[in-house]
């Protein structure tokens, strides 16, 4: 994955599966969990904000290039027909509404696997999103539900 500014310079690039993975960031998952009902109400009343934001965060957003390709397995072969059956579904949704999409899956029934290969395309436009996200911020139940996250 790479983020770029006015497609040269480059902000963020990264490479999955990282292979210089550690153990050592186990131990402190645990120790900031948020709660799911605390979580659930301070985010309630957002739920109008961010549909408005949304809209406008997709009107932003032109893409180019988006091309992936899923192998999926499971261990019984009826599941990995049921699921590989809604997975094909959505990409066929997806294909139809976007010109610039071409997604594809097979399945697998040599035992669990999930590989996805992809190259995507995309760009933001973040000065049209500037103010949309600042009538997002300017909202008080939206800064309860950043602070409530933050503070866990």
């Amino acid at each position: 994955m790479k983020i770029l500014i006015l497609k040269k310079i480059k902000v963020y690039s990264s490479r999955f599966p990282k292979e210089d993975e550690d153990d050592e960031e186990d131990g402190e998952e645990d120790s900031e969990k948020i709660e799911p009902r605390k979580l659930a109400e301070l985010a309630k009343p957002c739920f109008e904000y961010f549909k408005e934001f949304l809209k406008s965060f997709t009107q932003c957003i032109h893409i180019s290039k988006l091309e992936n390709h899923i192998i999926f397995g499971l261990d019984s072969y009826a599941d990995t027909a049921k699921y590989i059956g809604y997975i094909w579904s959505l990409l066929i949704i997806v294909n139809s509404t976007h010109e610039n999409a071409r997604l594809s899956a097979e399945p697998s029934f040599n035992g669990s696997i999930l590989d996805v290969k992809g190259e995507n395309s995309l760009d933001i436009n973040l000065l049209k999103l500037m103010g949309p996200a600042i009538k997002l911020i300017s909202k008080k139940d939206v800064r309860k539900l950043i602070r409530g996250l933050r503070n866990g």
